[in-house]
């Protein structure tokens, strides 16, 4: 196959699915990771696809994935909300996972009031927040490729996790949205997101109020696989009756911790 059909198989699947995988494209076409990486290349030249990681998305979807450091001082009130509310579902002695976020980190500062946990994740950051000798929490991080956002992907940490079993994930996410379900800008994360939430008995979801109705390039899961969504206190009415239509359980963290009544008598 020439170059050209292969690059007007590439648009069609854009075109039709916003997105698509350098990974399904070898089985697809049988050609080289390399041959369609020089590709898209050529097509995101010509400004009719998006390169991403792992493949190639529509131009103008929500494919851009912010860095950790611009995203870690958006909503920091809320996150630090909703890291409170969500510990209170890690028991002693559990075994839990954590994916990449800026809000997953929040939580494993949490965490560390939590004795005895065995932790699994995907983030660096996340594991040097609970790495601390003599604590009694084994920590067990896994390998992969980095992303923008600081999560380990890709085949390396999906055979890390593989066999795995945790009693409970918090889950960060991009976006979440009815329709959408969970999303995430990286192709890559999204299957590795996959990886984590196979090995949880329970998946609990930490996400503030602003990712309601944000759609990134992948869904990995629909918002029926969510057993928690733990959220905060600034949706909506309606958007808080619309999302426990669809998870198991909705906690809503109130983001001003309640003040000492004796400093208002």
């Amino acid at each position: 196959m020439l170059a050209h059909q292969r690059q007007e198989v590439i648009l069609d699947a854009v075109r039709a699915h916003g997105g698509v995988r350098i990974a399904d494209l070898v089985d697809r076409l049988g050609v080289s990771e390399m041959t369609l990486r020089r590709d898209i290349g050529e097509l995101s030249r010509q400004g009719l696809v998006a390169r991403v990681h792992g493949g190639a998305a529509a131009v103008g979807r929500t494919s851009e994935e912010p860095g950790f450091a611009a995203k870690s001082t958006l909503r920091t009130a809320a996150k630090e909300a909703v890291a409170r509310a969500a510990v209170r579902l890690a028991d002693a002695g559990a075994s839990v996972a954590l994916s990449a976020g800026t809000t997953t980190v929040a939580v494993a500062a949490q965490l560390r009031l939590v004795p005895d946990l065995t932790v699994v994740t995907n983030s660096p950051r996340v594991a040097d927040v609970l790495h601390e000798p003599g604590s009694g929490r084994t920590v067990v991080l896994t390998g992969g490729v980095r992303t923008p956002s600081d999560a380990l992907v890709g085949p390396v940490a999906h055979a890390g996790l593989a066999g795995l079993h945790v009693d409970v994930l918090f889950l960060g996410v991009h976006g979440l949205d009815p329709r959408a379900g969970l999303t995430t800008p990286n192709l890559l994360e999204a299957d590795t997101n996959r990886a984590l939430m196979a090995c949880a008995s329970r998946v609990v979801v930490v996400a503030d109020a602003s990712k309601l109705g944000v759609v990134g390039l992948a869904s990995f899961a629909p918002l029926d696989d969510v057993d928690v969504l733990v959220t905060d206190d600034s949706l909506s009415p309606d958007d808080r009756t619309a999302l426990a239509e669809h998870v198991g359980e909705l906690v809503v963290a109130t983001t001003t911790p309640p003040q000492d009544p004796e400093e208002h008598p």
